[in-house]
């Protein structure tokens, strides 16, 4: 499809129009004469989409175009500036672009422009090249999980297969098979969702140009690229604008590739990544191109939207509403996907996900190269994100360099966040025993319920001497919370449980408190411990997304809200989160084993460690008792017996999730 600029067969009036529209969109730039401080990313898209377009229509009024950019950016003695110039992101977006036009174009441009543009291609290939060969094990040359090796290994690529550089080819093909074959098989992504649109894409570029070129496919090669949408697709927020931001996410618009959405849909029959792909590239594509804090941003992919949408593939609105991804610890669970619905994001796992950690200390004791590069996962196992009508409730940090457990929702011991934490690679150099993950998930397609278990004692300071930090979170059916953490160490310590919001929480004559956002509003609620005190503070978080704009800063206020126990070797705290305007009020239930929170119609039982439950009218040796008193059947969780109002309806030799009866 690329090298030939031949997209599949049937009408696209819409990914035209896209088209050409962004071959015009810089007609009104002066084309820089020297190298800006800044990336210079986009000017690689700035000549392959007036290339295209004029492959296209033919209009002459596009080849100028490209060629008035394409004579820009071989002017350039270096492609970037301010970080590793012509060895990474800037020369690997260049590299493929400016390829691609050539391929395109290249015989419809003058004999001199033409000889320019090839011996450039040349050059920085060969400067890409040589510097992935004498940094293998260092950086991005085998950094297997990361957007940089597949930026620049794509760049490379391309350049090789139009220009017939073998020896490039072939290193890049070597790449993208460990590439393919490392990756978590469940889709999931611990850069987050902002590295996800900017990063993934590329793998695509590289599986299209070497089943073009060679007639190899190798879209079938390892789980993540067939499963990678549906880890996208859950980590959108109600109303499909916005994305969760686990991880470094510039903002909460950067998450959508309509051009990958295509190319995912027509190669595995993904109904629902077609139905985006028209959403993205439609409805949503200017306030997201607007607003995204991320470039060049989405108006660029015009050319992979044309060219990768197949307009056979029928398109299906998204109606799943549960997914849990064990290689990142994942639990994703939400009342619908309206905009006024209500999402939850919960993730606990080791540093790049369970496969990545594994792997890359392999790579280190067996061939002594660092492989996971993981600067953009941050120290929040255990975290949550909440978004409920309309708006974000509890919330992440989105993008920070020195990055703390403080900035998430979590809990501190003695004031202290994760051990090694407060710098950009918050994993790196750590003892591989230095793990969180999740146990006990309940996350059914059917199941109106959502539970997991994040075991996250690992991440502290042996020093504080915590023997246990569990934090159990369920998710209702109507969507509203219940946290349970328990907390061990040897000796006495404060335990302080954060929450982050937008804005300020209130007071409530009840003592809880009240979050707002816009229109939007929940209701917290501590049930233990209740002697407590609870405080709330501004939190500055500050961070430069990009090495090659040094000057660039991005600054946020985050409002913590601190509830800190008295010293003692255990502690216990059990919260409830209820959204909307009008919320059911919560009580605790009366447990003679265990812990319980009610809602009146739905009620939670808990008992992640001891796994028994006793109540007036429960009897259980579960992790969880999850109940509704429309009738509905209970769901337990890691359950092997339940007797409910005297009745046995579970007595099994092994644990059990899901539902009874």
């Amino acid at each position: 499809m690329l090298l030939s600029a031949t997209p599949p067969p049937g009408p696209r009036p819409a990914q035209q129009a896209r088209l050409y529209e962004e071959a015009a969109r810089h007609r009104g730039l002066t084309p820089p004469r020297t190298h800006p401080l800044a990336s210079i990313t986009w000017l690689g898209p700035a000549a392959s989409n007036p290339a295209l377009a004029y492959r296209v229509s033919g209009d002459p009024v596009h080849l100028a175009e490209s060629r008035r950019w394409i004579e820009a950016a071989v002017r350039l003695p270096h492609w970037g500036k301010a970080h590793m110039p012509d060895h990474d992101l800037d020369a690997g977006w260049l590299l493929h672009h400016l390829s691609l036009a050539y391929r395109w174009v290249g015989d419809e441009l003058p004999d001199g422009v033409r000889a320019l543009l090839r011996y450039k291609l040349l050059l920085q290939g060969r400067r890409m090249y040589e510097f992935a060969v004498a940094s293998e094990g260092r950086w991005w040359s085998s950094s297997y999980w990361q957007n940089h090796n597949w930026i620049c290994y794509a760049g490379l690529a391309t350049a090789g297969y139009v220009l017939g550089k073998e020896e490039w080819t072939e290193r890049a093909k070597d790449n993208l098979g460990t590439v393919l074959d490392l990756m978590p098989d469940d889709g999931s992504h611990a850069e987050g969702v902002v590295y996800w649109r900017y990063g993934v894409p590329f793998l695509a570029v590289h599986l299209d140009l070497l089943q073009e070129a060679e007639g190899i496919d190798w879209w079938g090669r390892g789980g993540f690229l067939s499963h990678t949408f549906r880890y996208r697709l859950h980590q959108l927020a109600p109303g499909f604008a916005f994305n969760v931001d686990h991880g470094d996410c510039h903002d909460r618009r950067s998450g959508h590739s309509a051009g990958l959405y295509y190319r995912l849909a027509a190669q595995y029959g993904i109904p629902q990544a077609q139905w985006l792909g028209d959403l993205a590239s439609g409805e949503l594509l200017w306030q997201e191109a607007a607003e995204s804090g991320v470039r060049p941003g989405i108006l660029p992919e015009a050319y992979l939207e044309y060219l990768w949408y197949d307009p056979s593939v029928a398109a299906a609105r998204p109606t799943e509403t549960r997914a849990f991804f064990p290689d990142l610890g994942l639990l994703a669970a939400r009342t619908g996907w309206d905009d006024d619905a209500t999402l939850v994001s919960f993730k606990a796992s080791p540093g790049g996900g369970h496969k990545a950690w594994e792997t890359s200390a392999k790579h280190r004791a067996e061939l002594g190269w660092e492989t996971l590069n993981q600067g953009h996962h941050h120290p929040d196992s255990g975290s949550f994100v909440l978004v409920s009508q309309g708006a974000f409730l509890a919330v992440d940090e989105g993008y920070s360099n020195r990055k703390r457990a403080a900035h998430h929702n979590l809990l501190l011991v003695d004031g202290q966040g994760y051990a090694d934490e407060d710098r950009y690679h918050v994993y790196k150099d750590i003892p591989f025993e230095r793990q969180a993950r999740q146990r006990d998930v309940l996350a059914g397609p059917d199941c109106g319920w959502a539970h997991a278990t994040a075991e996250i004692a690992a991440m502290y300071d042996p020093a504080l001497g915590v023997r246990r930090l569990d934090r159990t979170l369920v998710f209702t059916p109507s969507g509203r919370l219940v946290l349970l953490d328990l907390a061990e160490a040897d000796t006495e310590r404060e335990w302080t449980f954060l929450l982050q919001t937008d804005r300020p929480t209130e007071p409530r004559p009840d003592g809880g408190r009240l979050i707002r956002s816009g229109a939007a509003s929940a209701v917290v609620r501590w049930f233990a411990p209740l002697d407590a005190p609870v405080v709330s503070e501004a939190t500055g978080v500050e961070a430069n997304p990009t090495s090659s704009t040094p000057e660039l800063r991005l600054t946020r206020t985050l409002h913590t809200l601190r509830a800190t126990t008295a010293r003692s070797a255990q502690a216990l705290f059990l919260t409830s989160i209820v959204p909307g305007p009008a919320p059911a009020a919560a009580e605790r239930v009366g447990c003679e084993e265990g812990q319980g929170v009610t809602f009146g119609e739905e009620t939670v039982l808990l008992s992640p460690v001891a796994r028994r439950i006793r109540t007036a009218a429960v009897s259980a040796d579960a992790a969880a008792v999850l109940l509704g008193t429309d009738g509905s059947a209970p769901y337990v969780v890691a359950a092997s017996r339940l007797v409910l109002d005297g009745r046995v309806l579970l007595d099994v030799p092994e644990p059990y999730t899901g539902k009874v009866g």
